[in-house]
């Protein structure tokens, strides 16, 4: 574990605006398309070295002939090696790997230094918390950026991303959203024909998430309040957002998309915990229901829970004026139902290698994609569940974007941190 300084939260903020300042990164920020020195090589830098992060280094190295992954930064030593580990045994990418310990960076400053470092592109992976200051110190320092989901775990964490890939845009610089399934090929040709009408004017959307358990960190003896809470950071709602935010902002993503990327007015929810109920599931519920509401009437009913031993079932569904679609991964799981029958037939792609394939062409280009709208609004989509799940009040859209809530710990240290009590419905307040 690492064992640098305590930073305050208002310096951990600070220290993320004030990279492009820093000594010797203007050297190492190009102008869109041009690299250092004049060398076509991209260098790539990954913050956060999970199952995720290693992924998507991977997928990364393998999106373009010259690029290579030069610099590492997590909160534990120990991910890093494990990762460069994972990665320097396939031998397709071993030559594409140059990470000597001195671009290994560790502790809650890693992310800053890795920015600092001369990369070109950054891959943010890390537990969702940390990603709209790694985002915002990313696009101040002219870095193209691959940004896992979710973006945020509340609205000022939000509007940061908002703001970030407003930046993005005027600086020329790619933000490609880890939102994987809008570039999945079947599921673009699926939305295409909605969005054209396929089933007539939607009214009734649907998005299920119904999974199993999921991975659980076991406290260790030596381990602090902030240490076991950063291991186990899916069961915190301040570093994951919640499952709902983490991982059902895929299909309620989806549902935005078959909107032409329109956002509910309002919502109105339950949820709670009533499998997971022990201290090592933290705060998090286990279920969330939610309706969201649009203001001419459409209705989006979202469902999520994660139980053993009950019936799995991630899709989403939509019913028109004058049909029905169904959408689901793999294939023959993309149907439309209406006037004209449909079933996707057409080929399949790996989604995770498609967006990265996507983000380097766009480098290579000069034609820089940006995602950041949805992918910021889609988050915020999630969260605003969570707040009437966890409130028990409907709440508008517009009250949700404004919130004051601000789930950072006082100071991120490696001490003493009291887990957060588990919201009560009727009893937690929205703020």
């Amino acid at each position: 574990m690492s064992t640098r300084s305590t930073v305050s939260r208002r310096e951990f903020l600070r220290r993320s605006t004030v990279l492009a300042a820093a000594g010797g990164l203007a050297a190492s920020t190009p102008a869109f398309g041009v690299h250092l020195a004049g060398s076509d090589l991209l260098r790539v830098g990954l913050i956060g070295c999970g199952g995720r992060g290693t992924g998507a280094a991977a997928q990364a190295l393998s999106a373009d002939k010259n690029v290579k992954l030069v610099a590492l930064a997590d909160l534990f030593d120990d991910r890093m090696k494990i990762c460069l580990s994972s990665l320097q045994k396939r031998p397709e990418l071993a030559e594409k790997i140059d990470v000597p310990p001195e671009r290994q960076f560790s502790g809650f400053d890693a992310g800053r230094q890795l920015i600092g470092c001369g990369v070109d592109v950054v891959l943010l992976c890390e537990p969702p918390h940390f990603r709209p200051a790694h985002l915002k110190a990313a696009i101040e320092a002219g870095k193209h950026v691959f940004a896992e989901k979710p973006v945020a775990v509340d609205a000022p964490g939000v509007r940061s991303v908002l703001a970030s890939c407003q930046l993005a845009e005027q600086k020329g610089l790619s933000v490609v959203s880890g939102l994987c399934l809008r570039y999945s090929y079947g599921f673009q040709e699926t939305i295409k024909r909605i969005q054209d009408g396929a089933i007539g004017q939607i009214h009734t959307l649907q998005a299920n998430d119904y999974r199993g358990g999921i991975w659980v960190k076991k406290r260790e003896p030596d381990w602090t309040d902030m240490h076991w809470q950063c291991r186990n950071w899916y069961y915190f709602t301040w570093l994951s957002g919640d499952f709902n935010v983490e991982q059902h902002v895929h299909f309620l993503d989806v549902c935005a998309w078959m909107m032409k990327d329109q956002y509910p007015a309002r919502a109105i929810g339950m949820g709670g915990r009533q499998v997971r109920t022990g201290p090592e599931y933290g705060n998090i519920y286990d279920h969330h229901s939610v309706v969201y509401e649009y203001e001419d009437g459409t209705k989006l009913f979202s469902n999520t829970r994660q139980m053993p031993g009950c019936k799995n079932d991630i899709s989403a569904a939509a019913v028109g004026s004058r049909g029905r679609a169904f959408i689901s991964e793999g294939r023959k799981g993309l149907r439309i139902a209406g006037e004209v029958n449909w079933t996707y037939d057409g080929p399949e792609n790996n989604i995770y290698q498609t967006e990265h394939d996507e983000l380097f062409a766009s480098i290579r280009k000069g034609k820089p994609i940006n995602n950041g709208r949805y992918m910021a609004l889609s988050t915020m989509l999630a969260i605003l569940g969570r707040m009437v799940t966890y409130t028990g009040q409907m709440i508008t859209w517009e009250q949700a974007m404004n919130s004051k809530e601000d789930l950072s710990p006082p100071q991120y240290q490696w001490g003493p941190l009291p887990t957060p009590p588990v919201a009560m419905p009727g009893i937690t307040k929205f703020v």
